[in-house]
Order: structure tokens, then C-alpha cells, then sequence
């Protein structure tokens, strides 16, 4: 105050941006403050949306766990997080009882946070029973082996995720005008970068297939995918939720990345074009990571020096791999493998511009 009276103009330019950051700070944009890291080993926003989207995989798992099924359909998805992170902030920093900002993250307030999720995601399950025609081997009195055709008897299992917008749950919240427009400002295309950097840690729009594909996770069953595609039922769609993602960005008309289902051919693709390196490299950002599983009590092993599961890659951290995977337990989700895993076979290199 002293610096201003004298005529200080810098320190007046500064007092003022340090009052209007505070005034942000403190209000709904705050969220943007929030950051994606903290030196002092507190929980930030990112860590609460990482429990939070545990707890939802778990609530799947505990449905298949606990149901009794022959065959599995599961589609729908989360609510979008930029959403239930824009109305949290709205609700967090203009509560009339007890206004607090929307950049740090406490316990009441991830209980909040978590509250909105719930409030904007349900999933719901149902069994419905069906025949099936079945070949069986019968042995005669004479021990004669015969086929015969019998009738089974089986349970499928429909797994639902459903999500309200933000403006419906706006409208359930009874926001006022005032909220409203808050909201909206937030969800503006404008600050879609914003929202990118706090969500998934990136700040240009160059990793726009990260982006895309980190927007996804969630989903269950692929329905959007392989119906995209051009298949009226579900089909093995991790290759073509990567060609989705990819199409999404406008990489497949640029021919950055092909449009592929399989994933041995894609291999090839990025190997006969000079852009491919194995599995012991550390990748980048928007690279294609294809893996090679060694089960041999599944369909995709033992390890044989072919594809069987593409994904992308989203950082690089702390010697892991950080990827976000199509058709991983037939659901979109956030996976990570120390760098030069066995079963990663190599990444396809797109050349974006």
C-alpha cells in the first residue's frame, strides 16, 4: 500500500494480478488451479478422480462377481468428467452455507466430488434367461459314442452405465441463473485445452488422440466402436477403438493412422513404413502400444511373436507406461506397465504433424 501511494505503478500492476488470481482462485475456475501434482504429498483433484473411477470399476466387478452367467453384454458409460468436475466446482465454491474454493482437495470435499459422480452415473444390472442348442456326446448301452442335440438352459447378463449431463443435473440441483452461467462458462469450448491439462496432464493440442481416447474411459461393451465400424454386434473391438480414437483427430483421412481391427495387421502397417520400435524402447504420448500376452491358459497365448491387444500410449511416468486401453475387460479403461514389460511387443510411431 505504501509502494502504491508513493506511485509505485509495478507494484500496483502486481498487487492488482495477485487480487484478480485470488478472485479466481476462489471461484468456480479455481478447478483449473487445482493442478495434477503436489510436492507436500497431498491428494489433489486428479488423485480423487482416480479413486473415484476405482470405485466404478469395482462396482462392475462386483456385479460380475456376484451374478451367476453364461453370456455377458455390458454397454454405456460414466458420466463425462469435465462435466461432473464443472458442476462440482459450481457447487463447492457458491455454497451459501459454506463457500470454499474448487483448487485443493479435502475429504469433505472429495465426498462431494464423489457425491456429483454418483449423482450423474448409475449402473444397473439385469439377468434374462435363454435357450441354446448344444452337441453333446452320448454313450449307448453297446458303448457307442453319439451327438445328440439338447436344449441348455442359460443366463445372460446385461451390465448398464448411464449418465445424466450437466445441464440435467444442473436442473436436479435447482441451480440458480447465476450457477447456471458459471456452468456454462466453465464447459465453453475455450477452455477444452484446460480441461485437457488438468485432466490428463496435457497442454497442447498435439496429443489430441490422448485426449480423445482419455475422454472415453468408462465405457462398457465398445457398443459405439464397433457399431462405427460398420458390425451390428460386438466384436473384438480394441483395434478399433485405437482406429475410433484416430478418426475422431482426423488421423485416418490424413493417413497418420490406418483404419484396422487386427491387430497383426496393424503391426505390419507402422513395419513397413520405417515406424515401429520394440517393446524395450520408452515410447511417447499418442504412440500405439501393441502387446504379445503370455497365457497360456487364454486365447491370446503363449507368447508367439504376434499382436493380441493394441492400446495407446498416454505418458510416460516414474519408469512405467501409462495407456488407455479399448476392450480391456470389455471396457475402456487406464492401464500402466513398467517400461520394457515382456508382453509388450513394440509401438507403432504415427507421424503427426
Amino acid at each position: 500500500m505504501a509502494l502504491i501511494a508513493e506511485g509505485g505503478g509495478v507494484a500496483a500492476l502486481v498487487i492488482v494480478i495477485i487480487c484478480l488470481i485470488g478472485l479466481i482462485v476462489g471461484s468456480s475456475f479455481g478447478i483449473f488451479f487445482s493442478g495434477s501434482s503436489n510436492a507436500s504429498g497431498e491428494e489433489t483433484i486428479t488423485d480423487a478422480v482416480q479413486e473415484i473411477n476405482e470405485a466404478y470399476d469395482e462396482t462392475i466387478d462386483a456385479i460380475l462377481d456376484d451374478v451367476d452367467y453364461d453370456d455377458l453384454v455390458q454397454t454405456g458409460t460414466h458420466a463425462v468428467w469435465r462435466e461432473v468436475l464443472a458442476v462440482y466446482a459450481v457447487k463447492v465454491s457458491t455454497d451459501a452455507d459454506d463457500p470454499q474454493d474448487a483448487a485443493s482437495m479435502t475429504d469433505e470435499k472429495k465426498a462431494l466430488l464423489s457425491s456429483v459422480f454418483w449423482a450423474m452415473t448409475t449402473v444397473t444390472h439385469r439377468t434374462e434367461p435363454y435357450t441354446e442348442t448344444e452337441t453333446v456326446e452320448v454313450e449307448g448301452e453297446d458303448g457307442e459314442i453319439t451327438e445328440e442335440e439338447v436344449e441348455v438352459e442359460k443366463t445372460r447378463l446385461y451390465v448398464t452405465a448411464n449418465h445424466k449431463t450437466a445441464a440435467e443435473i444442473a436442473a436436479v440441483y435447482n441451480f440458480t441463473a447465476d450457477q447456471l452461467a458459471q456452468l456454462n462458462e466453465l464447459l465453453a469450448n475455450e477452455n477444452s485445452l484446460l480441461w485437457s491439462a488438468l485432466l490428463y496432464s496435457i497442454a497442447s493440442s498435439d496429443d489430441a488422440i490422448v485426449t480423445v481416447a482419455l475422454s472415453q474411459v468408462g465405457n462398457i461393451g465398445g457398443q459405439p466402436y464397433w457399431s462405427w465400424y460398420g458390425y451390428s454386434s460386438r466384436v473384438e473391438w480394441c483395434a478399433i477403438f485405437v482406429s475410433w480414437c484416430a478418426n475422431e483427430c482426423g488421423y485416418l483421412d490424413s493417413g497418420i493412422i490406418p483404419k484396422f481391427e487386427g491387430c497383426i495387421w496393424g503391426v505390419s502397417w507402422f513395419k513397413n513404413r520405417g515406424q515401429w520400435i520394440d517393446g524395450s524402447a520408452d515410447p511417447a504420448p499418442g504412440m500405439l502400444i501393441f502387446f504379445d500376452w503370455n497365457d497360456p491358459n487364454g486365447s491370446a497365448g503363449p507368447q508367439d511373436g504376434l499382436a493380441d491387444h493394441v492400446g495407446i500410449v498416454q505418458k510416460v511416468e516414474d519408469g512405467y507406461v501409462y495407456t488407455i486401453e479399448g476392450n480391456s475387460g470389455d471396457q475402456c479403461k487406464n492401464r500402466r506397465y513398467p517400461v520394457g514389460f515382456s508382453q509388450i511387443l513394440g509401438y507403432g510411431m504415427p507421424e503427426y504433424k
